[in-house]
């Protein structure tokens, strides 16, 4: 017999297994919130320390994130906060590195 047709809620788009990742989920949800706030901060040279402190922490959570995740949507979505916050974090080390002017 042909299985019935369940709608999907647009929130899992790409979750293709049916079962809840809540642990994937937040470590994509901080991604995302970590490289935003590396690459918007990265654009002030005097918000080195917080780009590149954020984005570091950023880079951290997506690697883990990839290690562990379970769908398409989480490991895209993954990757894309995995970009911001490196772009975010090289920037900030450029503009003067994780403790500019803090150590010496």
């Amino acid at each position: 017999m042909a299985h019935a047709m369940r709608r999907q809620s647009p929130a899992s788009l790409l979750a293709t297994d049916g079962k809840p990742h809540p642990l994937q989920d937040t470590l994509m949800a901080v991604t995302l919130v970590l490289g935003a706030i590396a690459f918007i901060t990265a654009m002030f040279h005097h918000l080195h320390l917080l780009s590149s402190w954020t984005g570091l922490i950023g880079i951290f959570t997506g690697a883990y994130g990839q290690f562990i995740s379970a769908t398409t949507r989480e490991r895209f979505l993954l990757i894309i906060g995995l970009g911001a916050s490196a772009v975010g974090f090289f920037l900030g080390m450029a503009h003067g590195g994780l403790f500019g002017g803090v150590l010496g």
